[in-house]
């Protein structure tokens, strides 16, 4: 019989192959192949430039990422980045020689001044790095010892859109694949009855910036990288349940048959898309058993509740996701990626960002804490931090303890903790007015090439050819920071 015209199977990847095989061994086999080096990296077509699940370039410091986005950008002159000279010059017009050529947003550009901003917050010391930290976070500041502060963040983006896919994907445009997927991709997942890549939302007291499936799709990856969304409802992954009149072994039977019809359409075209929709429905039907249970809160001891606040018992608070994030890594989920809505504080900042603090402050601590004493902080690595930071100057009317600040992309600050970076530091310098970066740079491409290092990634040879272009996360950019890897 005549093949179609379309027919694949003529060039039919490894990728493609391994996805057949898939669906014949299943997911967990597959990762306990091994694979010669020869298929990681080395600049072939996509079938060469593919990793196999399970199988980092070398051997790695973290086995898994907790990313606590805060989304809408934290303002780091209140909270990590002491500036007293800021005080000092309270409403003076900050200098054009620190300005400089600064690209400005539509919302200050025509401000006839920009008058300086110091903060209402009290800062003090904290741990062994003497590092500084606003009375905003009493929780984080009692485990600054764990904590690695980076201060020196940078990024081209200057708004909200741009610049948070910038963090989640390497690049300022759409459609590109997420952080977690490039994981998920690169390393598999470590339990194949949860995704490999689950994201969890929350919406703070403040002003909030949205949040979009454009920031955990797959891109142009297989479909079985996207992140899967948990939800705050009653149903915590939507359409996971079987429909009304079919049980479980009901359920098996269809999806057998499925399987069944679908691998004859493979067999026909080698659509590597076929098999990861099998491999969707298979997961779906493992996750109906494993997610009511990671969910359930109510088996959690009193001292957890207590470590991580009340809160942690409503569904989608903040740190109710800390606690489920806690419980998702520790299950083997590759990347975890939280969303808190709230930071975007143009006006009224002192007010707001109490509110926020409060929301993220303890949960955060406590998330830290936590793995510590399970013994599984040096595997997972933390992530805190926004998409930019805020000016030194006021946006809008400045008065003696009311102000707002604009987005500031030029220098902002982040923290790190476990999962093989150096505890107890503070990396990189601002100047005096917490304008510009005077020492140790650090660049987002640089950023996701040091988080993919302790994860035993190359960020040169996790690649994607799609196109006819061999992608990256960090695209043709990022070098390592090295001060900052244990």
């Amino acid at each position: 019989m005549e093949k179609p015209i379309f027919d694949f199977g003529i060039n039919t990847t490894r990728r493609h192959f391994l996805s057949k095989l898939s669906l014949g061994l299943g997911s967990a086999a597959l990762g306990s192949l091994l694979i010669p080096d020869l298929f990681k990296g080395g600049g072939g077509d996509a079938g060469v430039d593919e990793l196999m699940a399970g199988l980092p370039h070398f051997a790695p410091k973290a086995k898994r990422v907790i990313y606590l986005f805060q989304n809408g950008a934290p303002s780091q002159l209140d909270l990590f980045d002491y500036k007293p000279m800021l005080n000092k010059m309270h409403g003076q017009d900050l200098p054009e020689s620190i300005r400089g050529t600064q690209r400005l947003t539509g919302m200050t550009a025509n401000q006839a001044k920009f008058p300086l901003a110091g903060s209402v917050f009290n800062f003090k010391q904290h741990g062994k790095s003497g590092a500084w930290m606003s009375e905003l976070l009493p929780h984080m500041a009692s485990i600054a010892d764990d904590l690695c502060i980076i201060k020196t963040l940078n990024t081209e983006a200057i708004n909200h859109d741009p610049a948070l896919t910038f963090f989640q994907t390497g690049a300022q445009v759409g459609n590109r694949p997420s952080f977690g997927s490039w994981l998920s991709y690169g390393l598999g997942s470590e339990n194949q009855n949860l995704p490999g890549f689950c994201v969890l939302l929350s919406r703070g007291k403040g002003n909030g910036q949205g949040v979009y499936s454009k920031l955990w799709t797959n891109g142009f990856l297989d479909s079985v990288h996207q992140g899967v969304q948990f939800s705050s409802g009653e149903n915590p992954v939507l359409y996971l349940n079987d429909p009304d009149g079919m049980d479980r072994t009901q359920r098996r039977k269809m999806l057998d048959n499925l399987a069944e019809l679908n691998q004859g359409t493979y067999d026909e075209f080698s659509d590597p898309e076929i098999t990861a929709k099998v491999q969707q429905y298979e997961m779906a039907f493992r996750m109906q058993t494993a997610v009511p249970e990671i969910t359930d809160m109510t088996k959690e001891p009193e001292s957890i509740v207590k470590m991580y606040g009340p809160e942690c018992l409503v569904p989608g608070t903040y740190a109710a996701n800390c606690l489920l994030a806690r419980k998702l890594s520790e299950q083997g989920v590759r990347f975890v990626q939280l969303y808190h809505q709230g930071w975007d504080s143009h006006g009224g900042l002192p007010t707001e960002i109490k509110g926020q603090c409060m929301d993220v402050d303890q949960a955060s601590a406590a998330l830290i804490t936590d793995l510590k004493q399970r013994g599984l902080l040096d595997e997972t690595l933390v992530i805190w931090g926004g998409e930019f930071g805020r000016t030194n100057y006021c946006q809008g009317t400045l008065t003696k303890d009311n102000y707002g600040r604009d987005h500031h992309p030029r220098a902002f600050t982040v923290w790190m903790a476990g999962g093989g970076v150096k505890p107890g530091i503070v990396y990189g310098e601002t100047d005096e007015f917490g304008y510009n970066i005077v020492k140790d740079p650090v660049h987002v491409h640089d950023f996701h090439a040091t988080i993919l290092n302790q994860l035993g990634l190359d960020h040169e040879k996790l690649v994607f050819k799609h196109q006819g272009r061999r992608y990256r996360l960090t695209d043709v950019a990022g070098k390592l920071v090295k001060g900052i890897i244990a």
